[in-house]
């Protein structure tokens, strides 16, 4: 029998008080209003309870008492180390702990003398690099000014890559440096590649039992308490559980195609560039511009059949991992990575082969070789050079599981409505692995009007347009990295923000590449841009890139951000390293020289959120 529903106390607000609250909630969808109750709650714990504060992040915790609590902090790219980090929070405060979660850009490091139980969570960038809400943490705590930290017990969980050399390298880096500092360590630091929950789920599982026992667990509280932090609800679309998108449109917006045989590539390679518009018209899938779209894809069949030739394996043969039983092919083409390669993989795969070749490659000392195999080849070109007898479950095992990809949105909700647009380079497979992926990219290539994508949204905090719209903004965005500006545009023109927008693009060649070229010289025309500066490398002898256009601009440049402008970069890593130097040099120009106080500076914007990154 279903209780009566219980008759709600007399509103506190006065009417102006509740015209304002539904202004605020008008529109907000379930998660949105979740998270807000989460909110309000914490902040009326604050004010009942002394002993709470409310974290700069959201949400209420319970101000430092040594010996007493456990922080969470983590730094994530992508949303997985963010995960991670929310799981580990929520099984500590079920188990009666006193916890607060919080990103290390939201973090006062003045706390770190005062912490007694910390746990970090945190995703490796690029190579050994933080991730861009860590970099202001990570500075700090490596520099002369992090404080000794002989009271402090700590553990640290590593997420990355094993595709890339420096595994895990800013977890190994900040645990080395804990335990220099004079911290204590509890657990080894866990470093966990694709397959996250291998290493995460037993790493969490030591973890609590420590807090628990370092702790001595208090009871859990009471049910009409918020959380110490507001954790985001579970969306009813996610990674593991995917929207099937439909799509509307597939076209191609770069020069002229090039020729491919199956998953092979010949002839001279140029860009192949889509727009790709997909409906989420039913899945109350929200996004905000600079969000990612999670992309479920199929590996190319050409792709499969071509590990199978190399193992000599047979794809019909069924296959049980886990709580799954599938064919070979269908495991290849749907739950592992076939485009990047593992040292994991390489290793076991040497250990069959006996190439002496390969192994003096894995040696540890031999980095910088197995960095140009890592790069140079993908998982069929090491099958074909060392060949090796495999088995169907040994090479399962050996595989690491599908990574999923992410895109970032290149539209406004605003303006497209119930829809979601991406910029996508098809990346072609050479026959020896230089480009090194494509399987995502060339499955949403073979994509056709009506057809279906597997989708969620993965929030990227960190990267949105201004609050205030009367900023002015700079966007660096060469090649697809200029999609999510495509969507900062599209904002600001239809929420009628007068602050400037200035976007700085780059490509190899005027005529093959440069994308939305008629939408940019519309949005000039209607003040909805208002300035473009261009970057074509390839058009004339010496080659020109986004940062000597920055460089040249420099006075322009500096003017805007001293009078509050944010600035936003997206595309390759390298790229955005070569624009943060570009902007030191432009920084250090007006203040006397001084590239260490240009560097602080950068620094200081990105933790006031005035200095957006989105580099991949």
């Amino acid at each position: 029998m279903t209780a009566a529903p219980t008759a709600l106390p007399p509103s506190p607000l006065n009417e102006d008080r509740k015209v304002l609250l539904g202004r605020l909630v008008d529109g907000l969808d379930g998660p949105s209003l979740w998270w807000l109750s989460g909110y309000t709650a914490g902040l009326a714990q604050a004010h009942a309870s002394p002993q709470l504060a409310v974290l700069p992040g959201g949400g209420a915790a319970a101000a430092p008492q040594p010996g007493q609590r456990l922080t969470v902090l983590y730094g994530s790219q992508t949303g997985n180390a963010r995960r991670e980090a929310e799981k580990l929070a929520q099984a500590a405060e079920a188990a009666g702990l006193a916890v607060r979660l919080v990103r290390t850009d939201a973090y006062q490091t003045r706390e770190l003398a005062g912490e007694r139980l910390l746990y970090v969570v945190i995703s490796t960038q690029g190579e050994g690099d933080p991730p861009d809400d860590s970099i202001g943490f990570t500075e700090f705590l490596l520099g002369k000014r992090a404080p000794k930290l002989p009271e402090l017990r700590f553990a640290v969980l590593g997420l990355g890559d094993t595709s890339y050399a420096d595994f895990c390298g800013i977890a190994r880096k900040l645990d080395a440096r804990l335990a220099e500092l004079g911290a204590h360590r509890i657990a080894d630091v866990g470093q966990a590649d694709l397959d996250i929950d291998t290493v995460a789920a037993p790493w969490r599982e030591n973890a609590l039992a420590q807090a628990r026992e370092l702790l001595k667990a208090a009871p859990a509280p009471a049910a009409h308490l918020a959380t110490v932090t507001p954790l985001r609800p579970a969306a009813a679309w996610s990674h593991e559980r995917p929207f099937p998108a439909e799509v509307l449109a597939n076209q191609r917006i770069s020069g002229r195609e090039f020729r491919n045989v199956g998953f092979l590539q010949y002839g001279p390679v140029d860009k192949d560039v889509r727009h790709i518009e997909l409906s989420l018209e039913g899945s109350a899938l929200a996004y905000e511009p600079g969000d990612a779209l999670g992309i479920r894809h199929r590996n190319p069949p050409a792709l499969v059949e071509a590990v199978l030739e190399a193992t000599r394996l047979d794809g019909h043969a069924v296959v049980t991992s886990g709580e799954q039983t599938l064919p070979l092919s269908e495991w290849l083409a749907t739950r592992r990575e076939l485009t990047r390669l593992s040292r994991p993989f390489l290793a076991a795969h040497a250990e069959r082969t006996g190439a002496a070749a390969l192994k003096q490659l894995l040696d540890p000392t031999q980095s910088a070789g197995l960095a140009a195999l890592l790069a140079d080849h993908q998982l069929v070109d090491v099958l074909r050079r060392w060949p090796a007898d495999w088995d169907h479950d040994g090479l399962l095992a050996a595989l690491r599981p599908q990574a999923q990809r992410l895109y970032s949105i290149a539209s406004s909700r605003k303006r497209v409505g119930e829809e979601a647009h991406l910029t996508v380079d098809i990346l072609g497979y050479h026959a020896h692995g230089h480009d090194h992926g494509g399987a995502a990219s060339g499955f949403l290539s073979a994509l056709d009007e009506g057809g279906q994508v597997p989708v969620y949204i993965e929030p990227n905090e960190r990267f949105r347009v201004p609050a205030d719209g009367s900023r002015d903004i700079i966007m660096v965005g060469p090649g697809t990295g200029v999609a999510p500006f495509r969507g900062f545009v599209q904002e600001r023109a239809e929420t009628g923000a007068s602050g400037r927008n200035w976007l700085f693009f780059g490509a190899q060649h005027f005529n093959t590449g440069f994308l939305y070229q008629v939408e940019w010289q519309d949005a000039l025309q209607r003040k909805e841009l208002h300035r473009l500066d261009l970057a074509f490398s390839r058009d004339q002898a010496d080659k020109v890139y986004v940062q000597q256009r920055l460089r040249e601009r420099g006075a322009e440049v500096y003017d805007w951000l001293q009078n509050g402008a944010h600035f936003y970069v997206c595309g390759a890593i390298a790229m955005g390293k070569d624009v943060h130097a570009a902007l030191i040099d432009i920084v250090a120009a007006h203040n006397g020289g001084d590239a260490e106080a240009a560097a602080e500076y950068l620094t200081r914007l990105q933790t006031e959120g005035r200095y957006g990154r989105d580099v991949y």
